[in-house]
């Protein structure tokens, strides 16, 4: 058995309109900013407020000339485990990193099967799979 669900949404801007894209969704969201860090090889996350549930809500900049999106984290307590019944439900393996693993849903949006992210709101928010 293991537990999984959706912890984190990420916001993703290429470099070339992450300004704008954080500025426009913490506005939205009503979050004051950090101070983020805008040169090369710095952190590219961003946290604004959390969702109820403790589902978190990220901003991520990504590389030069990638197309902004929303992406999910299901987050879990046995990644392999999550992303092999993800795979039965279709989704299918874009790439494997260390720690985690970038999937395709049957339409190809993209999400990623992750570590435990947002400690005990886990324990309380977690489906239970056999």
């Amino acid at each position: 058995m293991h537990r999984s669900r959706i912890g984190v949404v990420l916001i993703d801007h290429p470099e070339e309109t992450y300004a704008a894209g954080a500025a426009f969704w913490a506005g939205v969201t009503g979050s004051p900013r950090s101070a983020a860090d805008a040169s090369p090889g710095a952190e590219p996350y961003e946290s604004l407020d959390s969702l109820p549930g403790g589902v978190l809500v990220e901003l991520q900049r990504t590389g030069a000339g990638t197309p902004a999106r929303i992406h999910l984290d299901i987050e879990t307590d046995d990644v392999a485990a999550e992303v092999a019944r993800v795979l039965a439900l279709g989704a299918r393996v874009v790439e494997r990193r260390e720690g985690y693993v970038i999937l395709a849903d049957p339409g190809g949006l993209l999400f990623c099967a992750v570590p435990v992210q947002t400690g005990a709101d886990f324990e309380g928010h977690a489906q239970t799979w056999p």
